[in-house]
């Protein structure tokens, strides 16, 4: 058996398409959605998220504005910020990039987004509504991950589904949605026993613990779906060399290190149904829910 790859840059790339006709409707209303964006410090992940995030906002043809912040800022620096995007009627989606640095209150922070500007689907109130299964937005890595298993006519509902990870941003929504699609969840964590006799249980199984390669073929159920959600830079040759298919060894051999995912796509591609690359699976979905969280934010208005 050999893994069908769940290709996310073509499935965002649709997910955007079906964007378009909104985006026009609104433009009839005199509305263009807006994306407000919070950045703090000086973090280079942090920077080409929020890179990708807004090159979407201009194809789409959505308004962006990133407020940049020293690595020094406050706690009451960031939230004026956001109190100010949130008296704003061009901006209709607000965004603060995570991780914030050590001295910013995370939750306060989070806590002020207006929950209707709230895309990322973090503020308590939209986090209750979700738990209610009433949602008004949902994190976008989950909801991408849904998207992804709809398009490609993976079954849901009544299959056993396995989540590593049990984060506010991927594990805990990724596990209600599953829920509320009928599949029967069971979530890993760091102090979970004989891990891989649990996620062999799983037909669908959710990697998202941000450790490269944990997952392998003794964590696998042949003919299981495996959806991988970790971005991990390795640097070490040999290491990542066996993380990667011999194809993109020429693009380690350039770079230095490579981007990999929490799965060990080699050892596991020959057990899974379906497998997700890195990158280019979930990663490009999480932005394409952004893109569809912030023009239904804007309809909303």
């Amino acid at each position: 058996m050999t893994a069908i790859l769940l290709d996310g840059v073509a499935t965002a790339r649709t997910i955007r398409a079906e964007l378009h006709p909104e985006i026009a409707a609104l433009a009839a209303r005199g509305v263009r959605p807006g994306l407000g964006v919070v950045l703090v410090g000086d973090v280079p992940a942090s920077a080409v998220y929020v890179r990708s995030k807004t090159r979407a906002c201009e194809e789409l043809g959505l308004s962006h504005e990133t407020a940049r912040l020293p690595q020094s800022a406050t706690t009451g620096e960031v939230v004026a910020v956001v109190e100010g995007y949130n008296r704003r009627s061009d901006i209709h989606g607000i965004l603060v990039q995570l991780p914030l640095p050590p001295q910013v209150d995370t939750i306060r922070v989070l806590d002020l987004v207006d929950p209707a500007k709230d895309v990322d689907g973090f503020h308590p109130e939209n986090v209750g509504r979700l738990v209610q299964k009433r949602p008004r937005f949902v994190p976008c890595t989950p909801a991408g991950i849904m998207e992804l298993l709809a398009r490609y006519r993976i079954e849901v509902a009544g299959r056993r589904a396995v989540v590593l990870g049990r984060s506010e941003i991927v594990g805990k929504p990724m596990a209600l949605l599953l829920l509320h699609a009928d599949a029967t969840v069971t979530v890993c964590h760091s102090r979970t026993r004989e891990l891989p006799s649990v996620t062999r249980e799983a037909d669908i199984l959710i990697a998202a613990i941000g450790k490269a390669g944990l997952v392998g073929p003794e964590h696998v159920k042949p003919g299981a779906v495996v959806i991988d959600v970790g971005m991990n830079r390795v640097d070490d040759p040999a290491r990542a060399r066996e993380l990667l298919e011999p194809s993109r060894w020429p693009e380690l051999e350039k770079k230095g290190y490579a981007l990999v995912g929490d799965v060990d796509a080699p050892a596991v591609a020959p057990l899974a149904s379906a497998l997700t690359p890195v990158p280019g699976g979930v990663g490009p979905l999480t932005i394409a829910l952004l893109m569809k969280n912030t023009v239904r934010a804007a309809a909303r208005v």
